[in-house]
């Protein structure tokens, strides 16, 4: 009975998740034509994505690498990019922590944004779900993206090898960014750290390595956690 009921959240989980395929597919594909266009082959292209398996952080490092930036820069923007990731796993911990370690070991790698905000939701709404029907849900929530990703990564880079340098796809780059960013201003607290980010960003270009960025975001982060701060003092 218990192993049914595990199931059947795992079939809830994967409907749940599912409707994040149509975010999961132009991505993908999308990473796969920048990274054929800035040198990788199909082999380092899947690598990246099957490692990595975080777009925020696969773009960042890809537009680094194709400044020549040294590799501890890229590993350390890379990670601060997804620095959110390490929250996500804190909220999911009371949740998800009593499980055995080879099953929290495999629920990091698919923390996305998608199984996150579906697994959240759903154990606030049933906090008597067990760990392992908490555990087959997560899991259930991230399965119909995760082969999708890699297949549109596939895809993607097929697709890059057969596109003209004349068409000159580096544009899209920060367009695509710039999609990513504009839904996630929510709040005050959310343009304020945009804006702070970007002046900052600006008068840093100079900085060697791209350093600026990194210290762009902590600018921006600490100037967004000051404005939340100021905001919930006046709602109290």
């Amino acid at each position: 009975m218990a192993s049914a009921t595990s199931k059947s959240y795992f079939w809830k989980g994967f409907r749940d998740g599912s409707p994040f395929v149509f975010v999961a597919i132009p991505f993908g594909t999308l990473f796969g034509v920048f990274a054929t266009e800035a040198g990788l082959n199909i082999v380092q292209t899947m690598a990246f994505s099957a490692t990595v398996f975080a777009g925020a952080a696969q773009f960042t490092a890809l537009q680094l690498l194709q400044d020549n930036t040294p590799t501890i820069i890229i590993l350390i923007s890379a990670l601060a990019v997804n620095l959110r990731v390490a929250m996500y796993s804190a909220s999911l911990t009371p949740y998800l922590g009593a499980a055995p370690l080879w099953q929290r070991a495999c629920a990091a790698y698919l923390i996305v944004d998608q199984s996150y905000a579906c697994s959240v939701v759903r154990f606030e709404k049933e906090p008597d779900m067990s760990v392992p029907q908490r555990m087959a849900y997560f899991v259930g929530s991230v399965t119909p993206i995760t082969p999708l990703w890699l297949l549109a990564t596939y895809l993607g880079a097929v697709l890059g090898t057969q596109i003209p340098d004349s068409w000159a796809l580096d544009f899209a780059l920060p367009i695509t960014f710039l999609s990513m960013i504009g839904p996630m201003m929510r709040t005050l607290a959310h343009v304020v750290a945009a804006l702070v980010a970007i002046v900052v960003a600006l008068l840093t270009v100079g900085v060697p390595f791209n350093l600026g960025l990194l210290i762009a975001g902590a600018a921006g982060m600490i100037a967004g956690a000051q404005a939340e701060l100021q905001l919930e003092r006046k709602r109290t």
